[in-house]
């Protein structure tokens, strides 16, 4: 197939054979195409992988196409409606985006005769990128939201690490310890979806209830969202938008937390690596809990798309990506978390070579527990921007979260419906 424009082509080749697997009496000889997204390490991470992949299975040829995020979903979705789409792909929370729109195949019956037992193998992630009771991508990247914490800022009010077992009223007590007013704050603040939504999930509540509508202006969620805007305005140890313009352009949570300008950042793994030149202690912690424990998962999938030659072969090779030793290339490059819980919970993961401080890596595994299943529908694009156009207001302190969430559930009302 011909390669877009933008598209960087990586090829590991098994056998001589040309064969997709029709006719051949293999089912794994096969010629496949493998889309990802993402930048040079991304590149060198997942073609590690597959070259592990044809080095067990010679009779495989893989072609991988790295292509840029920002065009990542229009590239793939037009070369699939030209019938030439990807063998393997890589999706995220726009999974069902995909799916809903029969662009990618149901896993199920191709987990099923391979015997992949998909709760063993990624524990409460398992079935995360699934719509309508069918699973449409298998787990491959995977780490909770986690919390950075500032080791010096902490002992010197000698505050313990946080915990999982923290309470929202543990996190504010602690946020207030550290705040200096206009100098220093305690927490880097919620107001990205993952974060937020974390605490509307701890609080009982649900973006989308169970039969697939919208469920925003719930009590649980009203409180969750209120709880975090109160954290600005109210006690004032999160930054206003004011105050982190007034610490550089282009400066966040991220920016501000290795500054040591915020005590306390909730954020993924990507982190850490942004922190191994930063002047200050710092650690890692779970997500405190609310009336119960629940963390967002950042991460992505792999997925076979509706015009693959062959998708047996295509998902024998997701299956061995998705295992422990072409999953242990992830963590060796510092690219990610990988999904498997037995890489997460192994050496290869918990003392990373590449690691020059002491981490407490074991997060990520003990935070696989409270991930909840966030709903990846298909109209998560829409979604995403009812709540940026909604909440302008109220991140602004302008508006309280039970206005804003009114007015944000009847416009979801028009944009989300219930599967089936």
């Amino acid at each position: 197939m011909g390669v877009a424009a933008g598209v960087i082509t990586l090829t590991a080749c098994g056998s001589d054979s040309d064969s997709q697997g029709s006719g051949s009496g293999n089912s794994s000889a096969a010629n496949l195409v493998m889309t990802v997204w993402g930048g040079e390490n991304d590149k060198t991470t997942y073609q590690k992988r597959i070259d592990l992949l044809v080095k067990k299975y010679p009779e495989m040829k893989v072609t991988l196409q790295l292509i840029p995020g920002d065009g990542y979903a229009q590239k793939v979705q037009t070369m699939i409606a030209g019938g030439k789409g990807p063998d393997i792909m890589q999706v995220a929370e726009n999974v069902n985006v995909y799916s809903s729109k029969n662009q990618i195949l149901a896993l199920d019956e191709l987990a099923g005769k391979a015997g992949l037992d998909l709760e063993k193998r990624f524990g409460s992630i398992a079935k995360i990128y699934s719509y309508e009771d069918k699973v449409y991508a298998i787990p491959d990247r995977s780490g909770a939201m986690i919390v950075y914490y500032n080791k010096t800022l902490f002992d010197a009010k000698g505050i313990k690490a946080p915990t999982a077992d923290w309470t929202w009223d543990d996190a504010l007590s602690a946020f207030k310890e550290v705040t200096v007013p206009g100098k220093q704050w305690g927490y880097a603040g919620g107001g990205w979806w993952a974060q937020w939504w974390s605490f509307v999930y701890q609080n009982g509540g649900k973006i989308i209830d169970d039969s697939g509508k919208p469920a925003v202006a719930s009590d649980e969620v009203i409180e969750a969202l209120q709880w975090t805007g109160d954290l600005i305005f109210k006690h004032g140890v999160v930054p206003t938008k004011k105050q982190y313009a007034d610490m550089g352009a282009d400066v966040g949570g991220d920016g501000a937390f290795a500054n040591g300008k915020v005590a306390v950042n909730t954020t993924g793994f990507w982190g850490i690596s942004g922190l191994t030149k930063s002047k200050i202690e710092w650690d890692i912690a779970p997500l405190w809990k609310g009336k119960e424990q629940a963390v967002t998962a950042f991460g992505s999938g792999l997925a076979i798309s509706r015009t693959a030659k062959n998708p047996e072969a295509a998902f024998k090779a997701i299956d061995f990506l998705t295992a422990p030793e072409a999953q242990q290339q992830i963590i060796g490059t510092g690219q990610d978390v990988p999904a498997s819980l037995e890489v997460q919970k192994s050496d290869a993961f918990l003392k990373p070579a590449w690691m020059t401080k002491p981490v407490n890596m074991n997060v990520f595994a003990e935070s696989s527990d409270f991930v909840y299943r966030a709903p990846f529908v298909p109209a998560w694009n829409e979604m995403q921007k009812a709540f940026d156009d909604g909440l302008a207001d109220f991140w602004l302190g302008k508006q309280d979260a039970r206005a804003a969430l009114t007015a944000i559930q009847q416009r979801l009302e028009s944009i989300v419906k219930p599967a089936g």
